[in-house]
């Protein structure tokens, strides 16, 4: 595209070549026509003599003079050819002259335009417009043209696709079974070995003036109510997937959220259907402040990762692995975008980097529906992320978030008792507003270059409005992952925590908590790099009490990852 925006600057500076073919020409010209053979079958490189010319083509040999003395008065080229030699035998037709005329013209307009100390004399001028009369229908023949390429550029610069829009790509393939069903939920087994795809497509737009255009799409099958929790028997009672047993490349909401006014009612995504999962444009405010805004993003977007286990297509095989609990609080990530979001990124040292947003869940929906409000209304959340990093191996990030969701989930999908999160005795529990406060804390070290500890812990208290009843969740993990690990480019990781569990229950529910055990979960891949573009990784992870429920076998989960990225 450069190329084409700079058509119409060559067309203005061909005078230069054209004048310099001039002073070619003029040699030529100077020339008798009886001292240049004719050209010959035998002797094709021959010029044909300047007699042999139409009358009516020749220029005359003062116009060609004065156009070279106005061409080294006023230095009507760009100094390519500055010693205005000509090849021998060049000639110069009345066309091109107007070419080096029109450029000698341009630059006479510009230092008269100066007005102060201008070098151009009343004879030059004179002399100029003597040569526009005589070379008026060329100088519009050449006029002509040159719209006509700028008329063309124009069209090209209307329709091209941007030059500075990148595209970046990423498909997750995931052969997966798993064993240990829920022995209280009939019709319940063990998961036959499933294959199921994640594809994602980036544009990320440069805007002029340093912003970033985000767009990105995604396409999958994976989240349906056919997967493995729902197989195993410990999907959560509104369908929304929301379990302990899940993988980290399974969208998050597997539902369309403005499609009825209550769980139920919610209709499924349809498989591989593609969806706008990421719309964010940042904006440089200045050298150590960012703002950024868009219809669709996630807390993920904003807030650093800062462990090498917390990647759902390179890290952690399963969802509890692949980044702490509290940033996945009212919509977590992999979703089909979480919420109308901004917020700012100020990195006043190299050092720290905070981070804050607002977000609201479904600004689009204007109504009142299940999630729906407005900008303002319906279910919101504001959060913000302190990152320090005093050394090149060590990394520390504090996070805080307070939301409210119309609905009483805590919108992580992590646990089944995400949903009605606080229990009561009403019947309508589900429908009660909950308000949330989440604090979240990570820290990585790199004990050497290629091994990293990670430890994380997540603490959220939720209460219901108007409604005496509070609850408290918890979620912890450590865990290392050891880069270059049997092979350059591997990564064999290894952790072990407590899934997300409603720990405590308090006000009128005080002492009624429905969950009698602590589920844990510990798991181990390894990240085979085939390729820049291509990793395989294999694991396995352990879920004992799944969904905190006392009597229930381990759930045993194995995968085979496959990862495309271009």
């Amino acid at each position: 595209m450069l190329i084409l925006k700079n058509i119409v600057k060559v067309i203005d500076k061909i005078s230069i070549i054209l004048v310099i073919s001039l002073y070619y020409g003029s040699a030529a010209i100077a020339q008798s026509a009886p001292t240049s053979p004719a050209s010959t079958p035998e002797n094709p490189n021959t010029q044909v003599p300047p007699a042999a010319q139409k009358i009516e083509d020749r220029l005359p040999q003062k116009d060609v003079a004065t156009l070279k003395f106005l061409v080294e008065k006023y230095n009507c080229n760009d100094g390519s050819n500055p010693d205005l030699t000509f090849r021998d035998g060049q000639q110069i037709d009345r066309i091109r002259f107007a070419a080096g005329l029109q450029a000698c013209i341009k630059e006479i307009d510009r230092l008269v335009a100066q007005k102060i100390d201008s070098p151009v004399t009343k004879e030059d001028l004179e002399t100029i417009r003597r040569l526009q009369e005589s070379y008026a229908t060329e100088l519009a023949t050449l006029k002509t043209k040159v719209d006509k390429v700028e008329g063309k550029v124009a069209t090209v610069e209307k329709q091209q696709f941007s030059i500075t829009t990148k595209l970046s790509g990423e498909a997750v393939l995931t052969a997966a079974g798993a064993s240990g069903a829920n022995p209280f939920v009939a019709g319940s087994g063990n998961a036959n070995i499933a294959f199921t795809n994640r594809v994602r497509l980036n544009l990320t737009t440069s805007i002029p003036g340093g912003g970033t255009l985000i767009t990105g799409l995604q396409s999958t099958n994976a989240g349906s109510s056919s997967s493995i929790q729902s197989t195993l028997g410990y999907n959560d009672i509104g369908g929304l997937n929301s379990s302990t047993v899940r993988l980290g490349s399974e969208v998050q909401f597997p539902v369309n959220p403005s499609s009825g006014t209550t769980v139920a009612s919610l209709t499924p995504v349809a498989n591989n259907s593609t969806r706008l999962y990421k719309l964010l444009y940042l904006q440089p405010v200045n050298s150590q402040l960012t703002a950024f805004a868009g219809t669709s993003a996630e807390v993920t977007d904003a807030f650093p990762q800062i462990s090498p286990l917390f990647n759902d297509a390179q890290g952690s095989l399963s969802r509890f692995g692949t980044t702490a609990a509290v940033t996945r609080v009212s919509g977590g990530t992999s979703g089909f975008g979480l919420a109308a979001a901004g917020g700012v990124i100020w990195q006043p040292t190299t050092e720290f980097d905070v981070r804050a947003l607002y977000g609201n869940i479904n600004a689009f929906v204007p109504g009142d529906s299940l999630v729906g409000g407005g900008l303002f209304g319906g279910s919101y959340i504001f959060g913000t992320q302190l990152t320090y990093k005093p050394s090149s191996n060590l990394a520390l990030a504090l996070n805080y978030a307070f939301s409210s969701h119309k609905i009483n989930i805590l919108g992580t999908g992590l646990t089944s008792q995400d949903i009605n999160a606080i229990p009561t005795n009403a019947a309508n529990s589900l429908s009660n507003r909950i308000n949330l406060n989440s604090l979240g804390l990570t820290a990585n070290y790199g004990i050497t270059p290629n091994i990293d500890l990670t430890a994380t812990g997540s603490l959220i208290s939720s209460s219901l409005p108007g409604v005496d009843a509070n609850a408290t969740f918890t979620s912890w993990m450590v865990g290392g992952s050891f880069k270059d690990a049997f092979a350059p480019g591997n990564m064999l990781g290894i952790l072990f925590g407590q899934p997300l569990n409603r720990s405590s229950l308090g006000g009128s529910q005080a002492g009624t908590n429905n969950t009698n055990a602590t589920p844990y979960q510990v798991e181990t891949f390894y990240n085979i790099r085939v390729s820049d573009n291509v990793s395989i990784t294999p694991g396995v992870f352990f879920v004992f009490n799944p969904e905190g429920i006392a009597g229930t076998p381990t759930a045993t989960v194995g995968a085979l990852r496959t990862t495309f990225k271009f």
